[in-house]
């Protein structure tokens, strides 16, 4: 079941700087639950997730990070630095009144718990990623393994000025469309879900400041130092069939954390939320039961 978007609450937050969009629900004084979206996608990307942590009586909070939708798109790449991501993050977690929450992140999203788990996690109770490794062993693959280094071509191709916002633009989003679906199984994203998409990218700047995401992480250095091993409980759910990046990245993550605990679905792909939401919502519950 996906909540009517009229009971969700919708908000907007100043955080460090700049404005954040930002979609609740739940309880007020629920356990309180972060849901970070990844590229290119936006809060609408959780809505599979938003209704089961809700019914199970958790605060749930996702925003639109920033760059993408209706918040905020900061012009300089330097604001897209990892500590500023988790930066939001923190504040986020501070202003709906709690100490802690559970930070959940797909995608780039999980880039960001990662980093927050590893350098500031006092905030963070329980930490959940889904087909992304740690930062550092991502750095080591890309750097070390010819096959990590083929797939994240795209990586590559956004450092390039202008041509990948215009690429992705072009014809109606065609680009983004075709991508989605050519990295999913057939219905993950069907017809309605991708004009919402569609909106979202076509937000003033939308495009180019997700794409600086990408050019912030060749181009900035990061200020703080992880800290190794993360202490948190971390659940790493992966879909076996990613394109992007491969499986072999998940059990070293895993190895960086004193309590890790990583489940492979074997038929799903990076998109694994969307197209297997019972059992990743199933997988988040029973991890996230005291």
């Amino acid at each position: 079941m996906v909540l009517p978007e009229a009971d969700l609450e919708d908000d907007t937050v100043d955080v460090n700087g700049v404005s954040l969009h930002v979609v609740r629900s739940g309880p007020a004084d629920g356990p309180l639950v972060v849901l970070l979206h990844g590229f290119p996608e936006f809060w609408y990307g959780w809505r599979g997730q938003i209704d089961p942590l809700v019914e199970a009586g958790y605060r749930v909070v996702v925003p639109d990070q920033r760059g993408y939708n209706r918040s905020d798109k900061p012009d300089r790449l330097a604001a897209y630095n990892l500590d500023r991501l988790v930066d939001d993050v923190v504040t986020l977690i501070e202003e709906s009144g709690q100490e802690q929450a559970t930070v959940i992140g797909h995608d780039w999203g999980a880039a960001v718990a990662w980093w927050l788990a590893s350098t500031r996690p006092a905030p963070v109770e329980v930490l959940v990623t889904i087909n992304v490794p740690h930062p550092v062993v991502f750095r080591r693959f890309l750097t070390h393994d010819p096959r990590q280094l083929l797939r994240s071509w795209y990586m590559f191709y956004f450092q390039v000025p202008k041509l990948p916002e215009w690429g992705f633009s072009r014809n109606d989003f065609a680009l983004g469309v075709r991508a989605l679906r050519q990295t999913s199984r057939p219905g993950a994203f069907p017809d309605a879900a991708l004009d919402r998409y569609r909106e979202a990218w076509s937000q003033p700047g939308a495009v180019k400041a997700m794409i600086d995401w990408y050019r912030a992480l060749f181009r900035t250095t990061p200020e703080r130092s992880v800290v190794l091993p993360i202490e948190i409980p971390t659940l790493l759910i992966w879909g076996a069939n990613d394109t992007a990046l491969r499986q072999a990245m998940a059990e070293p993550s895993i190895d960086l954390c004193t309590d890790g605990h990583l489940t492979v679905i074997e038929d799903a792909t990076h998109w694994v939320h969307h197209e297997a939401a019972d059992r990743v919502n199933d997988l988040l519950l029973d991890f996230l039961e005291p």
